[in-house]
């Protein structure tokens, strides 16, 4: 239990000390948006292209595992989705927030730190294949659900350029794709960009994680959505467990990426999510209160998933 809590402890102290200072020293919400800059534009993509650079191109290629963890975020999306559009007759829009707010997690500022902390370099590249695959189509679902809600009115096309904008543009992905082209053609960068992609890389998961606490007590919780039982079992029990099953059904992948996958699965819901429900006026402090209350649920089933990892309790594969 002690070599647990000296992954999780630093990794979610970060996130409360986030937390903790935006309550104590409080600035405008304004103030976050060079830190997120550096995060998102800079710090985490440099972390990307240097693991991935290093990699053989062969490792690049596993579409089997690329299916199967996408495949088990959709399957709790459209759960979700289903359960709130057809049960609680909500609008398609509301339904596909909830949607997300059940499979969408935030493996974009914390996954990186946690499954390198928890698996070592090994794990860079899963992480990025899932985040890359995953977020082309989040950012493909989103706008296409609200289009078919009729709740924004853009034109088709419109729609589907800014939506490939998104995708071909986003700084993880456009890192991702020059570590996969380094890494195709064996390119090593000159030694003074080599220090200062490592140096960029080691501010990544501490930068992303205070800023998450900081994001999070801009967010008082004011409204707990009714569903906040269904979002948390889905998103923190049902996806790693489908995750856990999809992969070892799927068979041949190392021990690291199977798990680095599961981790990334039983994440709390993305803040991203709140951005979206913002984006398009729908569910917008529900989906907040979501964000928040997987967060705090997360320290205890993340721990419990890790200590099960650690400890042999849970196989590399369920079906050997």
């Amino acid at each position: 239990m002690t070599s647990v809590a000296g992954l999780v402890l630093p990794f979610f102290g970060l996130i409360f000390i986030g937390f903790a200072v935006a309550r104590l020293k409080p600035h405008p919400a304004d103030a976050l948006g060079w830190m997120n800059t550096f995060v998102i534009y800079v710090a985490l993509p440099a972390l990307f292209f240097q693991l991935l650079a290093k990699t053989p191109i062969e490792r690049l290629t596993e579409w089997g595992y690329i299916f199967g963890a996408a495949a088990s975020t959709y399957i709790v999306f459209g759960i979700m989705f289903a359960g709130s559009f057809l049960i609680s007759r909500s609008s398609i829009a509301e339904s596909t927030i909830k949607g997300l707010a059940a499979s969408y997690g935030n493996i974009g500022y914390m996954g990186p730190g946690l499954a390198l902390l928890a698996f070592g370099e090994e794990a860079a590249v899963p992480v990025a294949l899932i985040f890359c695959f995953e977020n082309m189509i989040h950012f493909a679902v989103a706008p296409m659900m609200m289009a078919i809600s009729g709740g924004n009115g853009e034109n088709p096309g419109r729609l589907a350029v800014e939506v490939v904008r998104k995708i071909v543009l986003h700084p993880f992905i456009v890192a991702t794709a020059a570590g996969v082209a380094a890494a195709a053609f064996q390119f090593v960068p000159p030694l003074p960009i080599e220090r200062l992609l490592a140096y960029l890389a080691s501010a990544a998961a501490p930068c992303a994680l205070f800023a998450m606490g900081v994001s999070l007590a801009l967010r008082p919780l004011r409204r707990v959505p009714r569903e906040v039982g269904a979002i948390v079992g889905l998103k923190l029990i049902l996806h790693p467990a489908i995750c856990y099953v999809m992969l070892s059904w799927i068979g041949n992948f190392s021990e690291s990426w199977v798990f680095s996958a599961v981790l990334l699965a039983s994440l709390p819901t993305a803040t991203n999510v709140f951005v979206i429900s913002q984006q398009y006026g729908v569910w917008m402090e529900r989906a907040s209160a979501s964000v928040l209350i997987t967060t705090l649920v997360s320290v205890g089933t993340v721990t419990a998933l890790l200590y099960a990892i650690t400890n042999g309790i849970l196989p590399p594969d369920l079906f050997p």
